[in-house]
């Protein structure tokens, strides 16, 4: 094997107090596709940072071909060839494609040849195997062709080390298998590419070697076919996860809590019609594109369907925003966690309390921040969430404990249907594991529940009844205990 083009050796990194990588070396190779896997926490996104510049080690070297270097910001580390792009891709969404990829050169003339950059754009997509015009602005386009005009950028930039962060996470099969092809045709062209993903499957497929991270530190990197998901899973988690994911018995009792018929919202779905009971977990699945969140956003208010009932405990209701839904005890889960989900730059118990604001707010609108602070305690230690302090910005959370603050947000309103929509989406194995728990002692509790996950192994080990969308329509029902991959899928498909 040649010598490594980016090498961590010994890199550690503390923020006061915490220790969020220790003594961690990796090396990543021209010409290979390197996985990373590891929980929430395990110090993933500290390691990318340091190596595209964001954060510096506070011990330890990064080197570039050998040579010993410092990134004092991503500028540097671009310059260098070090590039990443992310679960949420970061474009621009007022500028052109064309701009979007060029936005970080520094050596581009002011007076801009419009034609030229537009004709130099469009090559290097064609390099990607995708079909994107350079002129169109870049916020009109799906994550797909978003992440696709990310990497874009980083090979106009001559990119040498590419790091996906999570790509896949929002991308349908389809676009998946898309982004491989990209991935490897990097790989061939002698790129270092590095690929974090929660999802294994992924990772077999992909990867020539995997390394595995987990509290701060490398626990070990060898090839990918001498290893098992059960072998990767145990080293990430350190505990066994065997029967984790087995599916419980039923809890649902005889009262319906959400009755829905006939909701319909022009041009998103139609005569939608199904039931939740008290202590069920209904499982709303189908493939991307079947338009299972704007079922979710109807019942919540965000935006309302045109026609149908919506019937709470039997008496119809009249839902046109989030506050008619949150009064009627109806919460609502975002699959977007920055837009729709937490404020991000506000402390972990101020996205807990937002809710329920009214509960903790004195005379003259004052708060009553110990109260907050003790119900947030009680949450971060029911939900295991993992923060140094209640106060800190929900910001600075991994995905997995940014999941469960989601959760006690609106945990924290008593909810009597908790509508949660891709509830493990971007999150470690073992956060999942506490999710599905969660979920299951919420139904235990009474609580109807209706999922919408995209993750087949999820929806049959927590559904008590699965339905199925395509094209805007409720396309199948299955019970949970007959429920099957393979039927799932050809519902879901139109194979039916």
């Amino acid at each position: 094997m040649t010598e490594p083009v980016l090498e961590m050796r010994g890199v550690s990194k503390s923020f006061g107090a915490t220790e969020a990588l220790r003594d961690v070396s990796l090396r990543l190779f021209p010409g290979e596709i390197h996985a990373l896997v590891g929980e929430n926490g395990a110090g993933k996104s500290t390691l990318i940072k340091a190596m595209t510049g964001i954060h510096q080690p506070s011990a330890g070297a990064i080197l570039i071909d050998g040579c010993e270097v410092q990134f004092r910001d991503t500028g540097a580390a671009q310059r260098a060839g070090v590039a990443a792009i992310y679960q949420e891709p970061m474009v621009f969404p007022d500028l052109s494609v064309a701009e979007n990829i060029f936005i970080s050169h520094r050596d581009r003339p002011r007076l801009i040849d419009w034609k030229a950059m537009n004709d130099e754009a469009e090559a290097i997509i064609a390099r990607l195997g995708v079909a994107i015009d350079p002129r169109r602005q870049a916020g009109e386009l799906t994550l797909a062709e978003q992440q696709s005009v990310e990497i874009a950028r980083a090979i106009s930039l001559k990119v040498r080390v590419l790091i996906m962060d999570e790509p896949s996470a929002s991308l349908s099969d389809h676009e998946v298998q898309r982004l491989f092809g990209i991935a490897r045709a990097l790989r061939d062209e002698g790129v270092a590419v590095l690929y974090i993903s929660h999802r294994l499957e992924e990772i077999f497929a992909l990867s020539d070697r995997v390394s595995v991270m987990r509290d701060g530190r490398h626990i070990s990197t060898r090839p990918t076919a001498e290893t098992t998901q059960a072998g990767l899973i145990a080293e990430m988690v350190g505990r066994d996860m065997a029967g984790r994911f087995a599916r419980m018995p039923g809890q649902a009792r005889d009262e319906v809590t959400l009755r829905v018929t006939g909701l319909s919202r022009e041009g998103a779905f139609r005569d939608v019609s199904f039931a939740v009971r008290a202590g069920e977990i209904v499982c709303l699945s189908g493939l991307v594109g079947a338009r299972r969140t704007d079922v979710a956003l109807a019942l919540f208010g965000i935006a309302p369907a045109d026609a149908g009932r919506i019937e709470l405990a039997g008496q119809a209701v009249a839902i046109a925003s989030p506050k008619d839904a949150m009064r009627l005890g109806i919460a609502y889960v975002s699959e977007d966690r920055r837009r729709m989900g937490l404020a991000l730059g506000e402390s972990i118990a101020a996205n807990i309390t937002l809710p329920a604001l009214d509960r903790y707010t004195r005379a003259f609108g004052w708060i009553d921040r110990l109260r907050e602070l003790a119900d947030a305690a009680d949450f971060r230690r029911k939900l295991n969430i993992k923060a140094a302090s209640l106060t800190a910005p929900a910001g600075t959370l991994s995905g997995g404990n940014q999941q469960k603050v989601m959760l006690a947000k609106w945990l924290n309103m008593g909810p009597k249907v908790l509508i949660v929509d891709e509830p493990t989406r971007g999150i470690d194995i073992g956060a999942k594991a506490e999710v599905h728990a969660l979920l299951r002692a919420l139904a235990g509790q009474g609580v109807a529940i209706l999922v919408i996950s995209s993750d087949l192994p999820e929806v049959l080990s927590l559904a008590d009844r699965v339905l199925v969308m395509r094209e805007g329509r409720l396309a199948g029902e299955f019970p949970g205990e007959t429920a099957t991959d393979e039927a799932v899928m050809r519902v879901a498909v139109g194979a039916v």
